[in-house]
């Protein structure tokens, strides 16, 4: 049990980090950026989608390594394979898209229900940072088809 709430705090204070980085570099690169505000906006949305695939990715490796090495629980349903089936259950999970297929069993289930909440937290804050954006590059395209 403390094994899991270390990799539930953890992973959570991870993928906030890695949030945070990536949205603060984008912060900072779209004022030196000479490109039109559509393009600016593309940039915005495709640092957000980097943001939440390494978050992603980190999921999957400590399903992968709680469930492979540290015997943790394991994922129900349809047989778990490759590693591209730890990065699909991830992937539902985080989006909390849930298709049912898999599903956690044992030490997971508190992993996968966290998972899921940082997901949430992640998406509308990803969600909020391109409101942003687009309300500060708002006038530049207002004044580019005034012209």
């Amino acid at each position: 049990m403390l094994v899991e709430f270390l990799a539930v705090v953890i992973l959570a204070m991870t993928a906030v980090l890695i949030h945070y980085e990536i949205l603060h570099l984008a912060s900072n690169l779209l004022p030196l950026l000479t490109i039109p505000p559509r393009t600016r906006i593309l940039v915005v949305i495709g640092m957000a989608m980097l943001a939440h695939i390494m978050e992603i990715l980190l999921y999957a490796v400590a399903y992968l390594y709680m469930m492979e090495h540290w015997k943790l629980g394991t994922i129900g349903g349809h047989p778990i394979g490759p590693f591209y089936d730890y990065l699909y259950y991830s992937l539902v999970t985080y989006t909390t898209l849930g298709i049912g297929d898999h599903y956690p069993l044992g030490y997971l289930r508190i992993l996968s229900g966290s998972e899921a909440l940082v997901g949430l937290m992640m998406i509308t804050w990803s969600a909020s940072f391109t409101f942003l954006a687009m309300q500060k590059f708002w006038d530049l395209h207002q004044s580019r088809w005034r012209q």
